[in-house]
């Protein structure tokens, strides 16, 4: 409404340099047609009678009767003033008198939908008296009435508010309102405060009808070289109980080659940020800082982290078990040797603790990469590795054993030769490309399997993208050992003048020797493992189409599928994304398989309305996790949703519930406020 209302005054504003004004400054290039017009040589001032019409250079028109325009453009004074702003902004006015900075317009209307509607004005303003003092950049305003196709729907007595050449001014922001999870209808009001061009702050008190008050800041800083983001909340609940929230997101450059970073993510309690509409699905918070250092061969990362859990019950080895304190990274690459063969170096340090255990390690790693292209096109690609580790444990359940405490050390060598022969067929129309590619890995083999339960990895999951891998297990703590070759085919073929792509790719592992204990479920067997590949289409226009998958190896049976597509264009579109993969138990029974859809649909009615739906929906239980749904209206000149989410989560005092949401606004050439 702010930012709607403020252009009125501009149209009166006959100072230089307001941005966005209608300016009759006499240094300006205009041009004034008028039924009569006198010039006083003395005073170089302009003095017209009858009807009159001035243009400036931007296009912008003011049509007005019996007008007096100083030299300097300091005083001003004329009656039925209208002025077009823009193609759809129309200012009218009675009276318009400016003396000095102070300007003041007597029963004025302004719209900035003119002529965007066949059945009438969609919206304007009306009122008796606005005065705008240039000084104070302000405008005031006499009793507004806010109309909609001729008829009132708002009226206060006074307010006043910055004008358009003021990017920034403290004041109170557009409320809006809705309802809550078992809280009733939540009314915010924002209060915006500017402290400078680079720095502000907004604050926002929640009115719940059946929950005590809450509170919310925003604070964003941009200083040189540097930024600051922070966000937060509180409430004192009707059971006494403080809740709250901070987010924090800083980022310094301490130079060309160098950045820190630091993050804060905490709450009072594991639902607060659901019950209060803060939650964006995120497992756990996390709190830290983080140091990177740059260089043309090589970089160091240092970082911390703190972690709040913020699921139920959650005890797999994919969670972080504690506090990382800290984590140090470092990679250097060499110059090549000779040809294109370089080295790479490698150092990594990291403490875990938490729950009354800790365990430090520290890994060397040295590498050599020797890339080849011989005779036919051919390219072979061979690598030496050879890594140490040496781990401290203090209070730490080992895969092996409960509550060790001392050292452990390890030495991984390795080295892998990989060949592929990419093949191209052009043509006019389109251009193929196939390539067979395989990989052998020799790892020292170990009978033992590897030592902590809960440091830095989740196990190991065979797909497309595992293939041809360093190690495949995520993390570095976990590690293959013993040999085994990776191999598969791509196929591809790009569309020359439509820009339409198509990828496919299969492939599979077998390993040499017996593996570490796996995941029944992981797709890795002794000997072969299943087949897995993927599928890609996009036709650059309405289809973006995605896949991978994994087949048995024993029946060629579906094992796991993972699908993504976008179907349609601009407001009519249909997304999905769907994941299903079968499970076993220990023995090898079927058990309950993963099934799980997301989707989102968009219809556009017309050209102003239209729907949107989204959903997570378990096909396994038959029940969705989430849907969100609204209807919205884009008018040139305002804008309206009405918006619903139903969360169907349960955790400890949560219980999720359907809320909805009212949003209004207007629009100024297509700028929402």
């Amino acid at each position: 409404m702010k930012l709607k209302v403020s252009l009125i005054l501009m149209a009166y504003v006959a100072t230089a340099g307001t941005a966005g004004a209608f300016s009759v400054n006499m240094d300006e290039p205009r041009t004034i047609r008028a039924d009569k017009i006198e010039y006083d040589l003395n005073s170089a001032a302009i003095k017209t009678s009858g009807n009159t019409e001035i243009t400036n250079q931007s296009g912008q028109k003011m049509t007005l009767t019996d007008s007096y325009i100083s030299k300097d453009g300091s005083s001003l004074v004329g009656d039925d003033i209208q002025i077009w702003l823009g193609e759809h902004v129309y200012v009218e006015s009675a009276n318009v008198e400016k003396t000095g900075d102070v300007t003041v317009a007597k029963d004025a209307i302004f719209t900035a939908c003119a002529n965007c509607d066949d059945i009438g004005t969609a919206w304007e303003i009306s009122s008796y008296k606005i005065v705008h003092d240039m000084g104070e950049r302000m405008l005031s305003f006499y009793s507004p009435v806010l109309w909609a196709y001729s008829v009132p729907v708002f009226w206060i007595p006074w307010f006043e508010m910055p004008d358009p050449g003021v990017k920034h001014k403290s004041g109170f922001l557009m409320p809006d309102f809705g309802s809550t999870n078992n809280m009733g209808t939540e009314f915010n009001i924002p209060f915006y405060l500017y402290l400078s061009d680079t720095h502000d702050m907004t604050f926002t008190a929640s009115y719940l009808t059946q929950e005590n008050p809450l509170f919310q800041i925003e604070h964003r800083l941009n200083a040189p070289h540097s930024e600051y983001r922070t966000e937060g909340s509180f409430t004192r609940n009707r059971d006494g109980e403080n809740r709250w929230h901070i987010f924090n997101d800083d980022v310094i450059e301490l130079g060309e080659y160098a950045r820190a970073t630091v993050f804060l993510e905490r709450a009072s309690d594991k639902t607060y940020l659901q019950k209060y509409g803060f939650y964006n699905d995120q497992p756990y918070l996390d709190s830290g800082a983080k140091v990177e250092l740059f260089g043309q061969s090589g970089y160091v990362i240092a970082d911390a982290h703190v972690f709040q859990e913020l699921r139920q019950g959650s005890k797999t080895q994919a969670v972080p078990s504690g506090n990382i304190l800290p984590n140090v990274r470092g990679v250097y690459q060499t110059d090549p040797f000779w040809n294109e063969t370089y080295g790479v170096l490698s150092g990594d340090v990291l403490a875990i603790s938490g729950s009354g255990a800790s365990s430090q390690r520290l890994i060397g790693d040295a590498r050599v990469v020797s890339p080849w292209t011989i005779g036919g096109g051919n390219r072979i690609t061979a690598s030496l590795s050879a890594r140490y580790d040496i781990y401290h444990f203090d209070n730490t359940d080992l895969i092996d054993q409960e509550n060790f405490s001392g050292f452990k050390n390890r030495f991984l060598p390795s080295g892998y030769i990989e060949w592929g022969l990419p093949l191209f067929r052009p043509t006019e129309t389109w251009t193929q490309i196939i390539e067979p590619r395989a990989r052998l890995t020799i790892m020292r083999h170990t009978d033992q399997d590897e030592f902590g339960l809960n440091n830095d990895s989740a196990g190991t999951f065979l797909s497309a993208s595992t293939l041809f891998s360093d190690n495949r297990f995520a993390g570095l703590d976990l590690w293959e050992n013993g040999t085994f070759a990776d191999y598969g085919v791509r196929w591809a073929a790009f569309d020359n003048k439509n820009g339409d792509t198509i990828e496919v790719f299969a492939g599979q592992s077998y390993d040499f020797t017996d593996r570490a204990t796996t995941d029944k479920n992981s797709g890795f067997h002794e000997g072969t493992s299943d087949y897995v590949g993927r599928f890609a289409y996009n036709n650059n226009d309405w289809l973006d189409l995605a896949t991978r998958f994994r087949l048995g190896r024993d029946d060629l049976s579906l094992r796991h599928m993972e699908t993504s597509a976008h179907i349609g264009r601009g407001g009519n579109f249909l997304n999905i994304g769907h994941i299903w993969s079968q499970q076993f138990s220990d023995t090898m029974a079927a058990n309950n398989d993963i099934n799980e859809l997301v989707a989102g649909v968009g219809v556009k009615l017309s050209n102003r309305w239209s729907v949107r739906w989204n959903a997570i929906y378990n096909m396994t239980v038959g029940d969705f996790q989430r849907h969100t749904g609204g209807v919205y209206y884009e008018h040139p000149c305002y804008y309206l949703s009405v918006e619903y989410r139903r969360d169907n989560a349960e955790k400890y005092d949560y219980v999720g519930t359907t809320t909805f949401q009212f949003k209004f606004g207007m629009s100024i050439d297509g700028q929402h406020y």
